[in-house]
């Protein structure tokens, strides 16, 4: 019988492309979101799919699918903080409700687990680069903490099922990933700076630029989830590109690789901004024979050929994505 496999938030960023990587692999997959942050065209070429369903709800209310199912990937949730400090509580409950929803709905259907846990669970680390026995440091009550707490209580009950119920979970904790289908308007750095790019704008750095990022390219992040997936690993496991670059030299990139005259504009640093961000991959290296292998330059290059595609309208928008018609408060 093919595989069947439950991916929430499939109308985001990573959802839509594991909806795509999983049909590819032969898999029938029932899509599920409430396009809170989401957005319906990240699926529309699947709509005709004969192995793509999809069904729009809010995994913080029961989840109930007919027939048997195999996997459940929990992708649900914001991932930007533009997103997460507009709506905290809705965060809080996809973390928490919803993964609550899915591990019952796993548990009822003898299904394997993978949530997306974050490298925000480490906070503003102290230890660099970030391994997965590193307990992080996090300000629970700062406004980030919705976020980031959020996450951490997820990894806690996902890991609490699976001790008391012998359930069978993952966890991946994702470091910043980048390519095609990002919202231009979602606050975090790559679809920032482009979006500045073309539009003729100044590139905003905050704080002083010094600050790290690693990113990974889309495709190497769903292969390293996929293969986490289908591993026999139960613990954390961190999915990300250790090559890291500074935020200023990371906007001096942008603008040779647009061909554009913006300069760089400094302000504030946002509250609880993380000063370093790398993973350390050793770990997935060893258990999944995995490593990130798009260089940024390349990668880079196909995520701007697609910020490039996108109509003046969509890039010219400067409101941000309506929650409140899809929020149940």
């Amino acid at each position: 019988m093919t595989k069947r496999v439950l991916i929430t938030g499939a109308a985001g960023f990573l959802g839509s492309h594991l909806s795509d990587r999983f049909i590819k692999e032969g898999f029938e997959v029932i899509g599920m979101d409430n396009f809170i942050t989401g957005d319906e065209k990240n699926i529309s070429h699947l709509a005709s799919n004969p192995n793509f369903q999809f069904i729009e709800h809010d995994v913080t209310e029961f989840v109930k699918i007919d027939g048997n199912l195999d996997y459940i990937l929990h992708f649900a949730s914001p991932a930007s903080p533009i997103d997460y400090l507009k709506i905290p509580i809705q965060t809080l409950k996809v973390g928490s409700l919803g993964t609550h929803n899915l591990l019952g709905l796993a548990k009822a259907k003898n299904a394997r687990l993978l949530i997306a846990s974050t490298s925000e669970v480490y906070g503003d680390p102290l230890v660099h680069p970030q391994s997965e026995d590193y307990y992080g440091n996090v300000n629970a009550i700062g406004p980030r903490g919705v976020y980031d707490e959020a996450k951490r209580f997820q990894e806690s009950i996902t890991m609490a099922y699976h001790r008391f119920h012998g359930l069978d979970t993952r966890i991946v904790r994702i470091f910043n990933t980048y390519g095609p289908r990002m919202r231009l308007n979602d606050g975090r750095v790559i679809p920032a700076f482009m979006g500045q790019a073309l539009r003729g704008e100044d590139i905003t750095v905050f704080g002083d630029g010094s600050q790290t990022r690693s990113f990974c390219y889309v495709d190497d992040q769903v292969d390293g989830i996929y293969r986490l997936l289908m591993s026999d690993y139960a613990y954390p496991v961190n999915i990300g590109n250790p090559h890291e670059i500074s935020i200023k030299d990371f906007a001096e990139e942008i603008i040779k690789l647009t061909g554009t005259s913006q300069k760089i504009i400094y302000k504030p640093l946002p509250v609880d901004d993380p000063m370093q961000r790398q993973p350390n991959i050793d770990l997935a290296k060893k258990l999944l024979g995995w490593e990130p292998k798009v260089d940024r330059a390349e990668g880079m290059k196909i995520t701007f050929d697609y910020f490039k595609s996108l109509s003046q309208d969509e890039l010219f928008k400067s409101e941000h994505k309506d929650f409140e018609k899809h929020i149940k408060r």
